[in-house]
């Protein structure tokens, strides 16, 4: 009887030691075909969107592990050392199972946790559209060169339009698993990322998020996106410009009210964005013709921590006389969501009173609107 007794209490202590906390993780990982002794590098994204390495594992006897705090859900990635591509998963609390192909990295397996497993169920589903279309390319394609060698433009625009159905089941298909699975963390990645496409489907996609877990929506990328969401509808044309307020070159605090003229552009750019540098001469030219006449121009550029001087070098270089201003946090800058800016150059123009009234206007569009403003 103590014999049993004894061994009741040692299972739950060994249960207990092999417990994780509320916010402890643990990847167990096999790694077929990879040699001992070969790192696995985990890595995140910064604020920038770029990798960097947090852990390193050894690959032992086929296996590798990695243990730490996930305070919220993350998409984090497994790089395999001297093999090209990586293994995408979700950093969650829990047991997260990786299966590393050497052969096929794209093809390694995830599990074991809740987002993890609704991470795999999506990558099948999108998987095998895929090879529909893969399937029809490779099937059409030699029917495709003779109608256009043929200029038969009925068989060319018929296989088109046989393409561009597959397109859009693929993207049904992300819209349709974020409607039925609203507790998947993937979803609200998804969500961000249909935000940034021209033809994306802003009503449906807002009550797609508006029916997500509370706990998806708390996540770092979840209010993210409820911010864009909030600020897609807050600076559109007949609306009163939202205020804000940021340092100029010198460290001053410039706000839009007293950047007001009878005519205002806000100027969304940055020092190494080509297009924006580009059209520089333009704007430039406008506000030497009509600035003595009422129209003013504040700069807000998305350039990024560190790199402050290449934004002065801009503004000097580009003879950019006009107020300037910026927090220098790239794609993170709080002026560009509070105005929902999704790619630059992008330009509001303003009249006397701070309402918008056009926006990403260029060349002789931008200069009749300014004249009719100005009531020149």
């Amino acid at each position: 009887m103590k014999k049993i007794v004894v061994l009741l209490i040692s299972a739950s202590l060994f249960i207990a030691c092999n417990k994780l906390g509320d916010n402890e993780f643990v990847i167990k990982g096999s790694a077929e075909g990879i040699e001992n002794g070969k790192f696995i590098i985990l890595e995140t994204q910064d604020e920038n969107m770029s990798l960097k390495s947090i852990d390193t594992s050894v690959v032992m006897d086929g296996k590798f592990e990695f243990k730490g705090i996930s305070n919220e859900p993350e998409l984090h990635f497994l790089q395999v050392e001297n093999i090209p591509g990586k293994v995408v998963f979700v950093l969650e609390n829990g047991e997260i199972n990786v299966t590393v192909l050497k052969d096929s990295i794209n093809k390694s397996k995830i599990g074991g946790t809740f987002n993890n497993e609704q991470f795999a169920k999506y990558n099948l589903g999108q998987t095998k559209i895929q090879k529909k279309m893969a399937d029809y390319r490779s099937i059409n394609q030699s029917k495709m060169e003779t109608a256009v060698q043929a200029n038969d433009t009925l068989t060319v625009n018929a296989l088109r339009d046989g393409f561009l159905k597959l397109k859009e089941e693929e993207k049904n298909y992300n819209y349709t698993f974020c409607e039925e699975n609203p507790k998947a963390y993937i979803c609200v990645l998804m969500i961000q990322s249909m935000l940034y496409q021209p033809e994306a489907d802003f009503v449906r996609i807002e009550k797609i998020f508006n029916n997500l877990d509370n706990s998806i929506k708390e996540t770092k990328p979840g209010k993210s996106v409820g911010e864009m969401i909030s600020n897609s509808s807050a600076a559109e044309v007949g609306k009163q410009a939202p205020e804000f307020s940021a340092p100029n070159p010198e460290g001053k605090m410039v706000s839009l009210k007293e950047s007001l003229g009878k005519v205002t552009i806000i100027d969304f750019w940055a020092s190494w964005c080509a297009p924006c540098r580009k059209e520089n001469p333009n704007v430039v030219a406008l506000y030497d013709e009509f600035h003595d006449k009422g129209l003013n121009i504040i700069g807000v550029s998305l350039d990024k921590e560190g790199d402050e001087n290449k934004w002065k070098d801009a503004i000097k270089a580009d003879k950019l006389t006009w107020t300037q201003i910026s927090n220098l946090q790239y794609w993170n800058e709080p002026i560009a969501k509070k105005y929902n800016v999704k790619s630059i150059p992008a330009t509001f123009i303003l009249d006397a009173s701070g309402k918008i009234v056009a926006k990403d206007l260029r060349g002789e569009e931008l200069k009749a609107k300014v004249i009719e403003l100005l009531g020149s």
